[in-house]
């Protein structure tokens, strides 16, 4: 069934990016684009997400890594595709296919859960007295008593989706660690939810417990992402972490 989905969202793909016009990208926008770039080849691009960068907006309103993958666009309009995706206030790695076989491909990988993943995260709260453990806490979408939106939450409900979540304390202080962690699967805001069930938050996290006032924005960050080639062999990509995120890290340290 996942090959069968694959195939189809690579032929919608492939029509999406037929002979499409390519919009009016602005330089200094594609020369941003560019500096992003941590790698490159023929079927993949890689790049370091600024934290603030949103993925994609629905609506088109402001700007999007989406949108700057415009700077790489061949003349008939074929353009890369994104494979996966990262909250905006989240940095770190993130990749794009270049062709309908490695966006297949790709995809396959993370649907078939042989994409490694590692974050960085800054926590603070009721630390665990272990160094290391797992999360194995199926999550829900449900609708926030706060303005209404939809969050997620650690549910037993028979509606749930399994999330599992591998963590590890690098450093830590009194109330703050920073966490090295390893998502077995890939649910919407698994890290954030998963940790603050723990009792420690991420700070700048406004949404599940931290507060935007503990720190300038979301401290989370993905550090590395290890995946198959579409070409053959492997692709591992690191970034490392933000000058702010950075600072906080050495005061751990």
């Amino acid at each position: 069934m996942v090959l069968r989905l694959d195939v189809d969202r690579g032929e919608g793909y492939a029509r999406a990016m037929r002979n499409r016009p390519i919009p009016n990208i602005k330089p200094e926008d594609a020369a941003f684009a560019r500096s992003l770039l941590i790698h490159e080849d023929a079927a993949v691009l890689g790049f370091n997400k600024p934290s603030g960068l949103a993925v994609q907006t629905r609506g088109g309103r402001g700007p999007t890594l989406d949108f700057l993958l415009w700077a790489f666009a061949k003349s008939n309009g074929k353009r890369p595709r994104l494979v996966h995706r990262l909250d905006a206030g989240t940095s770190g790695v993130i990749v794009a296919a270049r062709t309908q076989p490695a966006a297949a491909s790709l995809s396959a990988s993370f649907a078939e859960r042989r994409a490694e993943k590692t974050y960085l995260a800054l926590a603070r709260g009721s630390l665990p007295d272990r160094e290391a453990g797992v999360v194995d806490q199926a999550m829900k979408r449900v609708r926030s008593d706060r303005g209404g939106r939809e969050v997620m939450t650690v549910s037993d409900a028979e509606s749930a989706q399994s999330a599992r979540t591998a963590w590890r304390i690098v450093a830590r202080s009194e109330d703050t660690a920073l966490f090295e962690l390893r998502p077995e699967t890939g649910r919407t805001h698994q890290i954030r939810v998963h940790l603050a069930h723990l009792g420690c938050p991420i700070l700048g996290d406004a949404i599940y417990g931290a507060g935007a006032l503990s720190a300038p924005r979301l401290m989370l960050h993905a550090a590395r992402l290890a995946l198959p080639h579409p070409d053959g062999g492997a692709l591992d990509l690191a970034a490392a972490s933000p000058p702010d995120m950075q600072a906080l890290i050495d005061k751990l340290s």
